[in-house]
């Protein structure tokens, strides 16, 4: 699927101030909690959004597996573009402190890899998207009425030192789910995923986005290799539009 230009006047679904958390659990754990905030900055004369992104283990299910995640990307306000990309992670011990510059008049990105204290040079091709700038794109370019059933929306991503690859958002269709605030409408996407280390297979994971004007995600299913993980969402704020709310 082709993503056009949002045709909400031009408009962005989101603004400065948005805030998104997110309950995660792990079979009967509560086992963390996930936000996302966007703020406003500027990077060399230009004006960004930036999002943080932030995740930890707490309670009982610290013991076992401590996780404490910062996500960072800076990105342009007009057309998306990715200026900057953070990743600093501590996942039971597994750790990374990477950082990506994006240089789009040069048609390449310089990833710092602060652990390993090495750099890599990627050569840029077409529209590139970073994790965390990829899902806001995706919120503003993408028109309900051109999404098929069964068709999958593809962007190419670079994350990590494996470099740039394809990400493919498949459409399953919309559905009504129960959620803490009420029955929620929303579109039901299979991001595919690489499987091995982490998920079971490709198509592990499952996305519900609302299917008001904010698109924001209301619930993230994954089948791991060892068990499953569900994120809900728990607490927003300065969302740009109204929550809709299905009524009973």
């Amino acid at each position: 699927m082709v993503l056009g230009v949002n045709a909400q006047n031009g408009d962005s679904v989101f603004e400065p101030g948005e805030w998104l958390k997110f309950r995660m659990h792990y079979g009967w754990l509560n086992a963390s909690y996930a936000t996302l905030q966007v703020n406003s900055a500027n990077i060399d004369g230009k004006q960004v959004y930036h999002v943080v992104g932030t995740g930890k283990t707490t309670g009982f299910a610290s013991i076992f597996f401590k996780v404490d995640d910062r996500y960072e990307s800076y990105f342009d306000k007009k057309d998306g573009k990715p200026y900057r990309f953070v990743r600093k992670i501590d996942e039971g011990g597994y750790t990374k402190d990477v950082e990506i510059n994006f240089y789009h008049e040069k048609d390449k990105a310089v990833l710092n890899d602060k652990k390993n204290k090495k750099k890599i040079n990627f050569a840029l091709q077409d529209s590139i998207q970073d994790l965390i700038s990829a899902f806001y794109y995706l919120r503003n370019n993408y028109e309900p009425e051109d999404l098929v059933k069964g068709e999958a929306i593809t962007l190419k991503l670079l994350y990590d030192d494996d470099g740039i690859f394809n990400f493919k958002l498949k459409y399953l269709g919309a559905e009504v789910i129960k959620t803490k605030y009420g029955m929620v409408e929303c579109y039901k996407f299979r991001p595919l995923v690489q499987s091995g280390r982490v998920f079971k297979e490709q198509e592990s994971l499952t996305l519900w986005v609302s299917k008001d004007k904010n698109r924001i995600p209301i619930r993230i299913k994954a089948d791991l290799a060892v068990g499953s993980i569900k994120a809900d969402l728990d607490g927003f704020n300065g969302l740009k539009h109204q929550f809709k709310i299905l009524m009973d």
